[in-house]
């Protein structure tokens, strides 16, 4: 099966509520969606006396994704913590998210996006630093372990992210430690969300953020339970290629499907280069990266494979996706469902006998007349 969606709100929905945009994803015959969970606001406070004796999912117009820890420093989020009630000075982390305002919410919008079959996702906050102070290093996690919490209650199955810069020592070092870090965050989502939802780790186009081909690759093969995300165009622009040829593309995607399992999670836009490690996104028919290749690529193959629009054009451009994978498709069928030419008749050998004459009828014999009289055709006078 192949989906297309975009990331995010289509750009063309008239409401802005993360309910719209499934709909409006849906009556544009796409079956995905990136939910896009940027922007942090945490707030820790302590419980207040209305609440005690609800669980934290049963508390209206407030998003709580922890119970415990001090207001500067929350707890790890836990999943039995979520479905016991609260007690006196318990404390709360909540989360301000224009997208839902409650676990209610929530529930909502995952029935509404598998009632309209649409496939949904969530990429964690862009900004993660795992080698500055501890504190934003415990931030970094937190993120990630929040925005897990919110995927599980939409029935997202991905946790898309990526790792951050380098560490300051040796990269080979840094390496290392971002894969034991990304190995504690998946452990912990898989006791949080019983393996419903999966990390992805999608690469970099910046030479100074981890998320090479190969490291990517590496890193999934090393830690159960991570998702190598192709992002197509930030695998453009460190590599500094447009990925032309649909024989380049074969071998690339062939590794990110084997290193997850079966599946493919692709990202894609256009793509602008400009000096060594800079480079923009862009619509797809203005970029030097063209989807025509990766088209003809994925219709060879019966891939189980979603594709997210990230282009500035969100929708429009996922939809011109979907159009050139069709035609893609339907050359496919074409070519293999062709009927065979008709074979040429064989002429005539050269000694061959001609064809013998067919006989010729024999005359029928005229009838005799009388002696001294006339035909029978007459009579005498």
């Amino acid at each position: 099966m192949i989906r297309f969606g975009p990331a995010g709100i289509p750009l063309s929905c008239k409401g802005r509520t993360l309910r719209d945009g499934i709909a409006d994803v849906h009556h544009l015959g796409l079956t995905a969606m990136e939910v896009q969970f940027i922007k942090v606001n945490p707030l820790t406070r302590v419980v207040l006396d209305e609440e005690v004796g609800k669980t934290p999912r049963e508390l209206v117009q407030q998003l709580v994704v922890g119970v415990g820890g001090k207001e500067d420093r929350p707890d790890e989020p836990r999943a039995a913590a979520m479905v016991e009630p609260l007690k006196r000075r318990d404390t709360l982390t909540t989360l301000t998210w224009s997208l839902a305002k409650d676990y209610p919410d929530l529930q909502q919008t995952k029935a509404l996006a598998r009632a309209l079959d649409v496939d949904l996702t969530l990429h964690a906050p862009y900004y993660v630093d795992f080698f500055g102070s501890s504190e934003a290093r415990e931030r970094s996690v937190r993120q990630l372990q929040w925005a897990t919490v919110l995927a599980e209650g939409l029935g997202a199955r991905l946790t898309v992210t990526h790792l951050g810069f380098y560490g300051p020592m040796e990269r080979v070092e840094s390496v290392r430690e971002l894969t034991e870090i990304a190995r504690g965050v998946t452990e912990w989502m898989h006791a949080y969300t019983k393996g419903s939802v999966r990390l992805g780790i999608e690469p970099s186009g910046h030479p100074d953020v981890f998320g090479s081909r190969e490291e990517v690759l590496e890193l999934a093969r090393r830690v159960k339970g991570i998702v190598p995300v192709l992002n197509l165009p930030h695998l453009a622009a460190r590599e500094r290629t447009t990925f032309e040829d649909p024989e380049q593309l074969r071998p690339v995607i062939q590794q990110f499907v084997e290193a997850s399992g079966g599946e493919l999670y692709l990202n894609f836009s256009g793509v602008e280069f400009y000096g060594p490690g800079e480079f923009r996104l862009a619509p797809i028919k203005r970029g030097q990266l063209r989807f025509d290749p990766l088209a003809e690529v994925l219709a060879d193959r019966d891939y189980d494979v979603t594709v997210i629009s990230s282009s500035p054009l969100l929708e429009h451009d996922g939809m011109y996706m979907k159009l050139l994978y069709e035609r893609s498709l339907t050359r496919r069928w074409t070519r293999r469902h062709a009927p065979s030419a008709a074979k040429p008749a064989r002429p005539p050998a050269a000694h061959a006998k001609p064809a013998a004459r067919p006989p010729v009828a024999a005359k029928r014999p005229v009838a005799a007349t009388a002696k001294g009289g006339r035909s029978h055709g007459h009579r005498a006078r």
